[in-house]
């Protein structure tokens, strides 16, 4: 009986390389089915999860040319599972109840240390959102937002600070029961009556999942949400740098927990970048949200760049319901 001819060397080197690219793959695909951000590097690769069907299908290819029937077929099963996980997460629409008792235009933006200051002052001129949610607004930067809209916006909640330290929190509608979470970051809330109701409104910017801060990382987002659940039986809007995407299992927590959706989700641009802006790279990853609570409906939601930052703001244009 013959001898199976050996692979070519071409070949083997293939088969080699499909297994690397799937290796990787396969670990950040499996950690989002599996519902974990696991450990480092798992939490900052899956920043890169849409952009792993690349990888994933260059795998298949090779292991085709390879002629390795198991690793193609793993390969294949590897594609399909990344591109089911680039489904949006949650429902495309909120339950609200009852006819519109205000229209509310939102804006959340990271002036990155204070340095698109003015370029968030020229938008929110521009705009004229109701509610303004600024991050890494230092005591500068809250200076300068809250001087030149002391008539529009005259209503604040702010952690006053230097750095990224700092965020405020910018309203036209009176503002009650100020608070903060704890964390590295400002993160300051209040109460906003608006339309008859009372608004739960809270800042978010917990810490970057960096290596060696992962845990920390995750510390802060489960402090928002559990924040955001004690809030879950009435209106929220949670708005601004989550520092993590809907392939996050911290940011999808605290959507379940606050029973909330990711106003860009029911706007059809779930996987719109806003980060980062000025980099080597494309924008590859939207990291900044507005969260609404099942009492609003979105009309619409656009990402204004800002010059100064390595964000794109978020502006959505909500309608808030009686519940009833």
């Amino acid at each position: 009986m013959d001898e199976p001819p050996l692979p070519r060397p071409g070949r083997r080197l293939g088969a080699w390389a499909a297994g690397l690219l799937l290796a990787v793959t396969a670990v950040v695909t499996g950690c989002r089915l599996l519902d974990t951000d696991a450990i480092t590097p798992v939490p900052q690769l899956l920043s890169f999860l849409p952009w792993l069907t690349v990888p994933a299908g260059l795998a298949v290819l090779l292991a085709a040319y390879a002629r390795r029937r198991a690793l193609s077929l793993l390969a294949v099963a590897v594609l399909v599972a990344t591109l089911w996980t680039l489904q949006p997460y949650g429902p495309d629409a909120t339950t609200a109840r009852g006819p519109v008792v205000a229209p509310v235009r939102v804006l959340s933006a990271n002036v990155e240390f204070g340095r698109a200051t003015q370029a968030l002052i020229a938008l929110v001129r521009r705009e004229r959102p109701q509610l303004v949610y600024v991050s890494e607004c230092d005591r500068a930067c809250g200076r300068a937002v809250t001087g030149a809209f002391a008539a529009e916006l005259p209503h604040h909640a702010s952690v006053d600070a230097e750095g990224s330290g700092g965020s405020v929190l910018l309203s036209a509608y009176p503002l009650r029961d100020e608070d903060t979470v704890p964390a590295a970051m400002g993160m300051p809330g209040a109460t906003a009556g608006i339309g008859g109701r009372s608004v739960r409104v809270r800042l978010a910017h917990p810490l970057p999942p960096l290596p060696g801060r992962v845990h920390r990382w995750k510390q802060e987002l489960g402090r928002v949400r559990d924040d955001a659940a004690r809030d879950a039986l009435g209106p929220l809007i949670l708005a601004g740098d989550f520092n993590a995407s809907q392939d996050h299992a911290a940011f999808r927590a605290v959507l379940d927990a606050g029973r909330l959706h990711d106003a860009a989700r029911l706007a059809g641009a779930a996987r719109t970048p806003t980060w980062p802006m000025d980099g080597p790279l494309p924008p590859y990853v939207q990291i900044d949200h507005v969260l609404v609570s099942d009492d609003f409906t979105v009309r619409g939601v656009r990402f204004p760049g800002l010059a100064g930052t390595d964000h794109r703001a978020v502006l959505a244009d909500l309608d808030l319901h009686t519940g009833r």
